[in-house]
Formats: C-alpha cells, structure tokens, sequence
C-alpha cells in the first residue's frame, strides 16, 4: 500500500492541480453545510426525548441514518479506502473503525462521559486532515517513517464514536430500556457503514479504472483534507465562542 502511495504522489505532483476543481468545490461545500455531522435532527431530538421503554426498531433506524448521513465518517472512511485495492484489506480497516466507534459510542452514553462536543468534534476534523495527509505520503516526507495506519484507524475510531455519544447525551434518552436501545442504535450505525462503503466502494471501483484516477488523486485529498481543516476551524470557534 505505501508503494502505491509514492507512486500516486510522484504521479500525481506532475499533474495540473487545476483538473477536478468541481468536484473539489462540490465536496466542501457539501460539507460546509453539514458541519454538525453528528447532530441528529429535530424530529429525531424530539423522537428520542419523548420515548421511553425499548425501542430496538426505531433506534436501529436512527441509527443507519446517522451513518449514511455523517458527512465527517464518509470522509474519513473514503480516505482509509482510497488506496485499499484488496476486500480483506478493507475489512480490517473498516472492522478496526467499527469496533473503536462502537465501544465509545456505548460507553460514553452509558457511563455518561461528558466530554465537550466542540472539541471531539475538532479532533474527527483532525482524523481526516490526518488520512488525507497519510495518503499523499507526507508523513513519509516530512519524519522519514510511516505511522502504524491500523492503530491510528483504531483510535480515530474511538473519537468518532465519542463525538456520536457526546451528542446523544445530550438528547437525554430515558433510562428505561437504554442498554437494548443503545445496542440497537449501535447495529444501525454499522449497517449504515456498510451502505454508505457499498456506496464509496462502487464509486471507487469505477473511478479506479478511469485514465483521471491517477490525475485526480491529488486533488481528491487535498479536498479532503480541505474539509477537515473546515471542522476543526468551525469546532474550534464554537468552543471559543460559546
């Protein structure tokens, strides 16, 4: 995989930085507008208030929904995947994200760690400037050695799940019935997940095998990164501000 990764930068160093602009542009402001990825709507708030009791449906449903519309997951996990060519490759990588957003999405809102959302939030903006910047080998460059992919997949995961829990909390869920329902919640983000890599990896497949993929790259991280640097900026100042 770091083979491909030099190869891609000293392919794509070469290419005019003006080719994929639209879609550059496109995608931060795709993200400009949903900057609160981890906040669930008004409805949902007001659903999730009022109920008490288990609720493993409805829960499992806000759940799905809360993946396939977080825009600060899709971007992290299109970035682990970028240069994964090989199924049992992405599974590990997927499995290690899952298992890290799952276990602090159960136990932070179980255990109740309040944590300031501002700031969980500005570190899943970092995750993504951080695999943007792992693709284009800047790491490589810049200290001479590659950090460990897996374990920064790993623990980018348990931040992406904390910033999920932060949310929830503060959504108030009754008690009654919370664990089933946290679970429930919990297996909806994951077959989320799995639609939304379904989706990526189609995407992905067909653009592969495109003469711009090569061309493009660059740009695709570079807007990547682009909109992680947006994240952070905008957590930052609400953590200031508020």
């Amino acid at each position: 995989m770091n083979s491909l990764k030099r190869a891609a930068c000293s392919v794509v160093a070469r290419a005019p930085r003006s080719a994929g602009l639209l879609a550059v542009s496109l995608l931060l402001v795709a993200f400009a507008t949903n900057a609160l990825a981890h906040a669930v709507t008004e409805g949902d708030k007001g659903y999730i208030m009022e109920i008490s009791g288990i609720n493993l449906i409805p829960f499992l449903y806000l759940g799905a929904k809360h993946m396939v519309t977080g825009y600060d997951h899709l971007l992290f996990l299109f970035g682990v995947i970028f240069f994964l060519y090989r199924m049992k490759h992405i599974a590990i990588y997927v499995s290690l994200f899952a298992v890290g957003h799952s276990t602090t999405m159960l136990l932070g809102v179980f255990f109740e760690w309040n944590v300031s959302s501002y700031l969980i939030d500005a570190i899943i903006g970092l995750s993504v400037v951080y695999k943007a910047l792992d693709n284009l080998g800047a790491f490589q460059r810049w200290f001479g050695f590659q950090p460990n992919t897996k374990a920064a997949t790993l623990i980018f995961g348990f931040f992406h799940g904390l910033g999920l829990a932060t949310k929830i909390l503060e959504y108030n869920i009754a008690p009654d019935g919370l664990l089933p329902n946290l679970i429930a919640f919990n297996v909806g983000v994951e077959i989320g997940q799995l639609i939304a890599l379904a989706m990526i990896l189609i995407v992905m497949g067909f653009w592969r095998k495109s003469p711009g993929f090569w061309r493009h790259a660059y740009n695709a991280n570079v807007a990547m990164m682009s909109a992680g640097f947006m994240l952070i900026g905008y957590q930052l100042t609400g953590y200031f501000v508020a």
